[in-house]
């Protein structure tokens, strides 16, 4: 009787009997892929998923482009009949949560706190072992890696290349939205001016950055160490010109060209920087400051936080490495002012309620760090088999009947 009474209440569940709209809600389609269903809840689900792992921009775009993307794969497997052992899905969630420093309960745990239910992490990383499986066996033998492919790999590490560098003053104006049409205002006002005095001194007034007391002046940088989406903007200035107002989380930037010129470098544009942040509440408070620097004066890297953030929550600290492009403007423009193991406490979150301590950890040449032809052989092979990937994921979608609900 009482499984019978389980398995009605199953029933009832998949049909919608007896539970609230809202409940059924969550369960209409909201897109359908080739007649396969994506339902409110999956999409609701990814996107507390996406926000747990930091994404930027438009996180219900990526949710929903994503589970198109996995619905098309999953089409794919099960065309050709491919599955992979719950032990490989086991193995991967617990590798997965190991990168948090957390056990998959744990991980599981936190999930929940944020609303994020464990089969949807489950789904996740399923789809993602599964697929690579699949992309191997399919594409494996289309895919040669040449003695040359190896030795040209080789020659770019370490290669001396010539390099722009860039020599700019900054400023910097707070913008919480109390503060924002002022900020936009004297932003308007700046972005005209093209002698160095004024700019200089608009800094000393205005700027919430330490360099204000020399008049926002930095030393040469090279134009890699910027965000990729502000490296033309800031090139095409001429000396004394300053960029349009650039809009930042609470801020606004803005920089003046004092020089041009190229320098003889080692390595290319960083292929992705690590980085980590500690937050600290009280903003910019003197006990949030000191703070900062106790623990500036007690950490050398950037694995020394770790120590820091022990029994704390988990989301005290955040370590990422990602290419330049998907670094946070704000943070990307103080990581271009630092070199490895450096840090700064410039930035806030919760509307300056909490301090950043931002440490620049490396800056990531690509393939720098494998220079072992095994090794280079098998990363060229993973690039391309990941474009050959791709690709086939867009013919998918091309071929596609997608239908937003």
């Amino acid at each position: 009787m009482r499984a019978f009474s389980t398995w009605t209440a199953v029933l009832a569940l998949a049909l919608g009997l007896g539970q609230p709209a809202t409940a059924q809600n969550q369960f209409a389609p909201a897109i359908t892929v080739n007649e396969r269903v994506i339902t409110q809840y999956e999409l609701t689900q990814r996107i507390r998923l996406l926000e747990v792992f930091g994404t930027r921009g438009d996180i219900a775009q990526a949710a929903r482009d994503a589970l198109i993307a996995d619905r098309l794969k999953q089409q794919e497997i099960d065309r050709v009949g491919l599955q992979v052992p719950p032990e490989a899905i086991n193995a991967a969630l617990d590798e997965f949560a190991g990168r948090a420093d957390m056990d998959l309960a744990q991980f599981n745990a936190m999930l929940a706190q944020n609303g994020v239910d464990a089969v949807t992490l489950r789904d996740f990383v399923s789809i993602g072992v599964t697929w690579r499986e699949y992309v191997r066996a399919r594409f494996n033998r289309e895919v040669t890696v040449t003695d040359a492919d190896i030795a040209r790999a080789q020659g770019q590490i370490g290669r001396a290349t010539s390099e722009m560098e860039v020599l700019l003053n900054e400023i910097i104006i707070a913008a919480p939205p109390e503060m924002a049409d002022r900020a936009a205002q004297a932003a308007d006002q700046i972005a005209q001016m093209r002698s160095f005095a004024d700019f200089e001194a608009a800094a000393r007034q205005v700027s919430a950055l330490p360099s204000r007391d020399q008049g926002g002046q930095l030393d040469w940088l090279p134009i890699a160490n910027y965000p990729p989406q502000l490296q033309s903007l800031i090139l095409d200035l001429d000396t004394g010109e300053v960029t349009e107002p650039i809009m930042i989380p609470n801020g606004i930037a803005l920089f003046q060209m004092r020089g041009k010129r190229e320098a003889l470098r080692p390595a290319t544009a960083p292929a992705s920087i690590d980085y980590a942040a500690y937050f600290i509440a009280g903003g910019q408070s003197d006990a949030a400051l000191q703070m900062a620097r106790d623990i500036a004066n007690n950490v050398d890297t950037c694995d020394d936080l770790y120590g820091v953030a022990r029994n704390q929550p988990a989301d005290v600290l955040d370590r990422r490495t990602l290419p330049p492009a998907e670094i946070a403007q704000d943070i990307a423009l103080e990581l271009a002012r630092l070199d490895p193991n450096e840090v700064s406490t410039n930035l806030t979150r919760d509307n300056g309620q909490t301090l950043v301590f931002l440490m620049l950890c490396q800056r990531n040449a690509a393939g720098a760090a494998e220079t072992d032809p095994d090794a280079l052989r098998n990363q060229i092979r993973g690039q391309r088999l990941t474009t050959l990937a791709d690709a086939l994921v867009e013919d998918l979608r091309a071929q596609a009947v997608i239908v937003a609900r």
